[in-house]
């Protein structure tokens, strides 16, 4: 890609769900009078607004958003394609703009766009079919056990429900006898761009006190309607998200719904523990209260101005 100038900067706002990122990044986004990309991975989906806690249109109206409700569940979108279109979107923003500011939950997205991929050796295709057979006739159960003896690092961070990543993780471990997290953080790639990374983060009580706030708003703003509409395409791996898994399970009649609005109280709190998890790790996070405003200005002001 083009080398730009070193003074572009991307700013980076991470953290749980429901911690407010969102009003964070719009703040942030008027100071530097500039534009935000979403890093949230289920935040792409046309079909999934309300479980996906995106914007509201008086939100989206303040600041223009990019990679927001942009694609349907059901085309293909990866992480890889992700990083391409974000770099590529950025080549061109940066163009004519100095700061763009980026949200998002999404760990293994935020890192796409912040420092590239790690690359993981080629294994035998055989592998992933034999995991595909395990995953219909034993279920998920059984691969998140095998995942946890093998590579509890992983298994610590990764979204266990996730059947996708627990595959492609166990694919990797079956193929060269390796953990997958020994493969991973092996290389950075250099961006066009400076990055400021921005962490918000609140005592447990408060955070758990906010998902289970928002879960009660979804469930007002008609997240059951919209579980509804999506059932019959339960299948697809981007609806196998907290807010949608246990509200399938509440259709199948396997559970009622007021357990499943628990489950999904309980459900996205371990999200939110293991987001922290991932983004904890990352040394060049500056972290914050979310009610910490003007600190955060200063501190971006302060680094800017040092790059």
């Amino acid at each position: 890609m083009q080398n730009l100038s070193h003074t572009k900067t991307l700013i980076s706002i991470v953290g749980p769900t429901a911690i407010g990122k969102t009003n964070l990044a719009i703040q942030v986004a008027k100071h530097f009078n500039c534009e935000i990309i979403s890093c949230d991975s289920r935040q792409f989906y046309k079909e999934m607004k309300i479980g996906t806690a995106v914007p509201s249109d008086d939100e989206l109206a303040e600041i223009k958003h990019h990679f927001i409700q942009n694609i349907s569940i059901n085309g293909d979108y990866s992480v890889g394609d992700f990083e391409r279109d974000g770099l590529a979107f950025l080549q061109n923003y940066f163009k004519e703009n100095d700061v763009c500011v980026m949200v998002g939950g999404s760990g293994l997205y935020e890192k796409a766009i912040t420092v590239g991929f790690d690359s993981f050796p080629d294994v035998d295709p055989k592998i992933r079919e034999d995991l595909n057979k395990e995953l219909e006739e034993f279920g998920i159960e059984k691969l998140q056990e095998e995942l946890k003896a093998a590579d509890l690092t992983y298994y610590n961070e990764v979204d266990i429900q996730n059947k996708q990543r627990v595959i492609r993780a166990l694919e990797i471990i079956r193929g060269t006898g390796k953990p997958f997290s020994s493969f991973r953080n092996q290389n950075t790639n250099p961006r066009f761009f400076n990055i400021i990374k921005i962490g918000l983060k609140l005592p447990r009580e408060e955070m758990y006190d906010r998902i289970n706030k928002r879960v009660d708003i979804m469930m007002n703003n008609g997240l059951l309607s919209e579980a509804k509409n999506l059932f019959h395409l339960k299948e697809l791996n981007a609806l196998q998200t907290v807010g949608y898994r246990e509200l399938f399970d509440y259709f199948e009649g396997n559970i009622t719904k007021e357990f499943a609005i628990e489950e999904i109280k309980k459900n996205t709190r371990r999200f939110a523990k293991r987001q922290m998890t991932w983004f904890k790790k990352d040394e060049s996070v500056e972290w914050f209260s979310p009610f910490e405003f003007d600190k955060i200005i200063e501190n971006i002001e302060v680094k800017k101005s040092s790059i």
